[in-house]
């Protein structure tokens, strides 16, 4: 049955049992992926570059990565694993509340696996490689084997149960098997032809379900790759899967903002219904019990939904960030700012939990020089006023070579006049109260 969710209903408060709808605010950026450990505690991971693990409502930070956070996992109940755009993997002590970089990726790392059996943690990175590790982690910063074999970007892993086979998806649109004692590939399970994003693995009952950039979602099976069901709808592309812990129900997230949840036992479409406003679904979760949906995306919290009452709840994003308004109802140089910039700065004082320091006050500011911002010790050391020549010398050469080191994404704005005009809104926007 496909359904929609009604778009007018209260947010209640976070439940105290299961199967009620709540939200977990607090991070400062879209949520890129969402993880439960086996005791039911939810960890959190943002562009806003921190790792949250959730008591409650109430969140633990941690942070040390230099950009955006695109994948978090338990390693048992004292230890998270996180991974993002800084290209570094991070094991988290969670009693101690410290961190360490374990290892590092020539390109962004989206996704982790971790097999408790074997005690290893592989690591999926857009350089094309996946990485393998033993936890806590190795002093040496080197992992114990590195599998190269796709021509494009890994985007998933999956561990067998006894942690000898790992299952690796990627943009080259091929999921592979991999031997862990040899590090060796054993075989091409799929060629799909386009890009693989998720991967989820079921191998008690012999399938995985895999979803693509073209809007495919398949199961497979997990030997022979055999095609066993197919939920394609039109919708692309397909960006989060997430499997229940007792296998009885699979949820696929895309980018036109829709969670479809299959009946694994009866194998039909479960629930199909509309979770953002506007946006992706970037990141999907079950509760321990199966009763809850977790999901995040755009919007700088994470919604969770009763599987059993769906159409009493709205959809997440109600919240109007400016990266979501029409760009037709704005100026060239407004157009700039949320394109680039509105995602990770506020204009207002106070950095929140933004990705980047708050630009309130920005011209004649040094750079790194704003109080309740972490900064790159590159940035800070930098010497730079922010002025119009400072800032179109920024987006000019782009972050990465003007301020080599800074944890400024990097991006370019290559025509001169979409330079200038940026600039002339930024100087309106930032200037505050002139009065004060």
């Amino acid at each position: 049955m496909w359904r929609a969710l009604a778009l007018t209903a209260a947010l209640l408060p976070l439940p105290v049992s299961a199967q009620d709808f709540f939200t977990l605010k607090g991070h400062g950026g879209p949520i890129m992926d969402i993880a439960v450990s086996q005791s039911g505690r939810i960890a959190t991971a943002s562009f806003d570059n921190a790792v949250g693990l959730w008591t409650g409502e109430t969140p633990n930070w941690f942070e040390g990565h230099r950009a955006a956070v695109n994948t978090v996992i338990f390693a048992g109940e004292s230890t998270l694993v996180s991974a993002g755009d800084d290209f570094q993997i991070r094991v988290w002590d969670i009693a101690e509340n410290r961190g360490r970089t374990i290892g590092t990726h020539k390109g962004k790392v989206v996704d982790l696996a971790y097999s408790p059996s074997a005690n290893l943690l592989a690591a999926a990175s857009w350089d094309g490689s996946i990485s393998l590790w033993s936890l806590p982690g190795q002093d040496t910063g080197e992992p114990l084997a590195t599998f190269d074999g796709h021509d494009q970007g890994v985007n998933g892993v999956a561990f067998s149960p006894d942690g000898g086979t790992l299952y690796s998806a990627s943009m080259d649109g091929s999921i592979r098997l991999w031997d862990i004692e040899t590090a060796s590939e054993r075989q091409i399970l799929v060629n799909h032809g386009f890009g693989i994003n998720e991967l989820v693995l079921n191998p008690r009952a012999g399938w995985l379900a895999y979803g693509a950039v073209d809007g495919v979602t398949r199961i497979v099976d997990t030997d022979t790759g055999t095609e066993l069901h197919d939920f394609t709808l039109d919708r692309r592309p397909i960006l989060a899967m997430a499997l229940s812990r007792d296998g009885r129900f699979l949820a696929v997230g895309d980018g036109e903002g829709y969670i479809m949840v299959i009946d694994t036992r009866r194998w039909r479409v479960a629930h199909d219904f509309r979770a953002t406003l506007r946006g992706p679904v970037w990141a999907l979760a079950f509760s321990n019990d199966g009763a809850n949906i977790h999901a995040g995306g755009l919007d700088e919290a994470i919604y969770s939904w009763p599987l059993a009452n769906l159409d009493a709840y709205g959809p997440m994003a109600a919240t109007e960030h400016s990266y979501l308004r029409d760009p037709a109802a704005m100026d060239n140089g407004e157009r700039q700012f949320v394109r680039k910039c509105s995602i990770c700065h506020s204009l207002t004082p106070g950095s929140g939990r933004r990705a980047g320091p708050t630009l309130y006050r920005l011209f004649g500011r040094p750079a790194g020089s704003v109080p309740d911002y972490a900064y790159s010790r590159d940035l800070s050391a930098s010497g730079i006023i922010w002025d119009a020549e400072s800032i179109n010398a920024l987006f000019d050469l782009g972050p990465d070579h003007y301020i080599p080191g800074s944890k400024m994404p990097m991006q370019r704005i290559t025509n001169p006049g979409d330079r200038a005009d940026l600039i002339a809104y930024m100087r309106r926007a930032t200037a505050g109260d002139t009065t004060e």
